[in-house]
């Protein structure tokens, strides 16, 4: 239900001005990250509009929650979200916000957007739909902000009005009841899926533009409606959109992530900046960051050390890993055919990349990596050459299916795997196939070392 308040003298309503009284009560996430997101695959296997979580210490290598199951799924409207936001509350706890859509028909008009509270992220309370406008349009990746000056919340949102798509704003204390929408941000061209950064000096927005496909940043010493102004040149990573900018907790280092849609679907990209007030945008490699499993549209709320550790504790991390190649960081380990080999992500069936690390069949001290979506084969050798196998139970399969974790022949910090049976050789990649072979060069070190995660 849209509602207009009565303010009083300086602007802010009695509601308002109790939040801005609570302000002090607001915790910090100062020493790590939650991001939340819908998930989708090139060939729609992992296609599941529902909010899923991920957590991660650093702020770029993600470990999703749940076994990446949904951690909350819509009951009313189209029961699918796309788009999901969290903000932490000034006054403690969480707010989820999502677009009320399931699947990919973007034809259909909706007014209504998803919002759940939630004190801490490990259950979700008092869902409902918030009416924005009653425009006949869209209403696309809601997001929100705390705008001192009112004393309230901005939630903005994608809606098209006049035939341009442009970024609206309704004001709210409670994110139950809404101010009557405004135009936010409108550049004289279509633009998409703004995301608002609140800072001491001045404010951000970064958003998608039609125009060219680039996401930009503008910027503004105000929160007020119409007052950014575009500041950046624009980055571009195929066909791409959702940005988010996320300062790192420890240091003066800006990440801007976009999510791709074209050529492939469920890919995210990421750049860096040592001043988010400069137009100084670097891409980062696949060797930098890994994203949660096929994750969209994603949303980055900073969350303490104790908060982590709880979102961990009550969810779960998954029981299986994906393996990223180390000189091929974009490829990871995975079978097709029962041949093993690495191939760039995202890809279908996704399952295929998906390993649980076991003891050793032949050694429990060594490892052997079973396939989650075929738990009664393992990778072994034959011939020198890796592939996807039943376990006949005999003792030449265990000792050609485990192999001992090492050190990272090229990187330290990384793995690499030495052959249980034919020690002098190590599992690396040759022409895209996973092979054991003796390692003598530094390009047989990097084929052989491997990045262990999610």
């Amino acid at each position: 239900m849209l509602q207009r308040r009565t303010f009083l003298a300086g602007g802010l309503s009695a509601a308002a001005l109790a939040v801005t009284a609570r302000t002090a009560a607001a915790a910090p996430g100062d020493s790590a990250y939650v991001m939340g997101y819908f998930t989708e695959s090139p060939n729609r296997v992992a296609d599941r509009y529902a909010l899923h979580l991920a957590v991660s210490a650093d702020g770029l290598n993600w470990t999703p929650l749940n076994q990446g199951n949904p951690v909350a799924t819509p009951t009313a409207g189209t029961r699918g979200l796309r788009d999901p936001f969290i903000l932490r509350k000034q006054t403690g706890g969480f707010v989820v916000l999502a677009t009320d859509l399931t699947g990919t028909d973007f034809t259909r008009q909706n007014q209504y957007i998803h919002a759940w509270d939630s004190a801490d992220l490990r259950s979700f309370t008092n869902y409902r739909r918030l009416k924005m406008h009653s425009m006949p349009t869209h209403t696309w990746a809601p997001e929100a902000f705390w705008d001192a000056a009112r004393g309230q919340y901005g939630i903005i949102y994608s809606a098209n009005s006049g035939g341009r798509d442009g970024i609206w704003v309704n004001y709210t204390t409670d994110f139950v009841t809404v101010s009557a929408p405004q135009l936010f941000f409108d550049p004289g061209f279509n633009v998409l899926d703004a995301t608002v950064h609140v800072g001491s000096g001045a404010n951000y927005l970064y958003y998608k533009s039609f125009s060219d496909g680039r996401l930009y940043g503008a910027r503004s010493a105000t929160l007020n409606p119409r007052g950014f102004t575009t500041y950046t040149a624009g980055v571009v990573s195929g066909g791409i959109e959702a940005p988010i900018v996320v300062k790192a907790h420890d240091r003066n280092e800006w990440w801007l992530w976009g999510d791709s849609f074209s050529p492939v679907n469920g890919e995210l990209y990421a750049w860096r900046s040592g001043n988010v007030a400069t137009d100084s945008w670097t891409p980062l490699t696949k060797a930098q960051y890994t994203q949660p499993l096929n994750a969209k549209h994603p949303t980055i709320c900073g969350i303490t050390a104790t908060e982590h550790a709880n979102l961990i504790s009550r969810w779960g991390a998954p029981t299986w890993n994906r393996i990223k190649s180390h000189n091929h960081p974009d490829h990871l380990v995975r079978h097709a055919d029962n041949a093993a080999r690495i191939d760039p992500y995202p890809f279908d069936p996704y399952q295929d990349s998906l390993w649980q690390l076991v003891p050793g069949l032949a050694a429990s001290s060594g490892v052997s990596f079973r396939s989650v979506n075929f738990p009664d084969r393992y990778l072994r050798h034959s011939g020198y050459v890796v592939g996807l196998a039943a376990d006949d139970g005999s003792a030449a399969f265990a000792a050609d299916a485990t192999f001992h974790r090492v050190a990272g022949l090229a990187d330290g910090s990384r793995a690499s795997f030495r052959s249980h049976n034919f020690p002098d050789r190590h599992l690396r990649h040759a022409n895209h196939l996973l092979r054991i072979d003796p390692v003598s060069t530094a390009t047989d070190r990097a084929d052989a070392t491997f990045h262990v995660g999610y």
